[in-house]
């Protein structure tokens, strides 16, 4: 009956890769299925760094330009 086991490794430079599996038989013959992952980002960025990178970029930069903008709206309405 086959066994699966999964393992994680990292290619090294000169293209080698180690599996270290202590539960197989030395001298036990495996099948090895190579399937490659995309490399994680080194860092996630912060949600305001995506919205400032995004075009349109936001309207307001802070609350005061928000209760201003608001102020002028409502005045307007009583012209």
């Amino acid at each position: 009956m086959a066994t699966i086991i999964h393992a994680n490794a990292i290619v090294q430079p000169d293209g080698t890769i180690a599996v270290n599996v202590p539960d197989l038989t030395p001298g036990q013959r495996v099948t090895v299925t190579i399937e490659t992952q995309e490399a994680a980002p080194a860092h996630k960025p912060h949600a305001l760094d995506l919205l400032a990178n995004m075009p349109g970029q936001r309207l307001f930069k802070t609350a005061e330009e928000v209760d201003a903008y608001i102020r002028e709206e409502r005045d307007s309405w009583d012209r």
